[in-house]
């Protein structure tokens, strides 16, 4: 994966998971609408400048925008997604535990 797809990963997995729609962003952005899409369908890539605009727009660090979170293959991502699971299971348990308690 390029740096450039890892951008637009995060950029669209971030807007999506914040509920900010291309029309907001680009709102927010003081742009328009069809520039985001461009930025997103990787028929654009913003200056430095616009990123910042874009992380501040979104609340997080510009690094963010660059950092890969695409699952490695092999025995540790393994192991990180058993004990991820077992984690959110015992963290289940515990709050339903607790939830009767109180």
């Amino acid at each position: 994966m390029t740096l450039q797809q890892i951008f637009i990963s995060n950029l669209k997995r971030i807007r999506k998971e914040k509920h900010i729609t291309q029309e907001k962003l680009a709102e927010l952005c003081d742009t328009d609408t069809c520039y985001i899409g461009q930025i997103e369908t990787l028929r654009r890539f913003p200056s430095i400048h616009f990123i910042e605009k874009i992380a501040a727009a979104l609340q997080v660090e510009a690094d963010e925008l660059f950092k890969n979170h695409e699952k490695k293959s092999g025995t540790t991502s393994i192991k990180n997604d058993i004990r991820d699971d077992i984690l959110f299971s015992v963290n289940k348990i515990l709050v339903e535990t607790l939830d009767k308690f109180l």
